[in-house]
This record gives structure tokens, C-alpha cells and sequence, in this order.
């Protein structure tokens, strides 16, 4: 709509007072926006939006030279715990994302408790203090290991 277009049809209005109310008091800017503020109609939508813009990484596939390198480092793991030595070893594995594709790479550290060969896992004690039995275990997918660090110099 053009601006004369606007004058045409509203110009018996456009010179009036703007009405104030005899009974009841103008109300203030502050009260006024208040009426107009956002709601939370959505509960849960800022949630789900700060989810969806997490990243996650996608998993790195390993060249056959890097995994016939943790092959060694696993079998001398493998000669290690038979010889009754438990080496504090560090892992740096894809851990998945519990709510969407993808995930993140973690890096953990401890001492090694056993070898699962049928469930092809590295399992670490899960205190420094490979006495204490009330903390659980961790427990490692081995074709999630992207890489190893073993500290032979340290073992319980």
C-alpha cells in the first residue's frame, strides 16, 4: 500500500487524539513488552537444538600397517600378563555416541588387567590400586583402538 493510498483510506482517523482510558491507568512500556515476550511453548526444543549442533567425529579406519602394529603391542601385552605383570598402558579409542551417528576419541590410561580373546576386548582395572574391587573394571573393544602407549618401566 502505497503512502496516499493510506492517507485515502484512513485519513479521517489519522488526525484524532489516541484514546486514553478513564478508568483505568496507561500502561508502561516494561508491562507492555512483557505481554509480548517469548514463551516456552516448546519445553524441550532448546535442548534438542544445543543437541543437534554437537558435533560428533566419525570413526577412522585404521591401514593395515597400524593395525598390524597394535597386533604386536597387543601380543606383547599378551606375553606381559603371562608373565604375571599387569604394565600401565594408555588407549586412545572411538567411543560412540549414545544419541546420534558418529562420536568422540578418548584417550585413558591404567593398568592392565586382562586380555578377553572371544570377546576381543583389553580390560583395565579400574583404580590405580589393582586391590580394590569395588571399583569395576573398564572394559575396551579392541577394533576401537586407534592407538597404544605401553609403559613397561610401570607395573603392579
Amino acid at each position: 500500500m502505497k503512502e496516499s493510498d493510506a492517507k485515502t483510506v484512513y485519513g479521517d482517523i489519522i488526525g484524532l487524539p489516541h484514546r486514553q482510558s478513564a478508568t483505568r491507568k496507561h500502561m508502561s512500556l516494561y508491562d507492555r513488552a512483557a505481554q509480548f515476550a517469548s514463551y516456552k511453548a516448546l519445553s524441550g526444543y532448546e535442548d534438542m537444538v544445543i543437541e543437534e549442533a554437537r558435533l560428533t567425529s566419525s570413526e577412522i579406519e585404521l591401514s593395515e600397517i597400524d593395525m598390524e602394529m597394535l597386533n604386536q603391542k597387543v601380543w606383547l601385552l599378551c606375553e606381559l600378563l603371562a608373565a604375571g605383570q599387569h604394565p600401565r598402558i594408555a588407549l586412545t579409542y572411538f567411543k560412540p555416541d549414545a544419541f546420534k551417528a558418529g562420536g568422540e576419541y578418548v584417550t585413558i590410561s591404567g593398568f592392565l588387567k586382562k586380555i578377553d580373546d572371544v570377546d576381543k576386548k583389553i580390560i583395565l582395572y579400574g583404580s590405580d590400586n589393582i586391590e580394590d574391587k569395588t571399583i569395576p573394571p573398564i572394559e575396551i573393544a579392541i577394533g576401537k583402538v586407534i592407538a597404544m602407549d605401553i609403559d613397561p618401566a610401570e607395573d603392579r
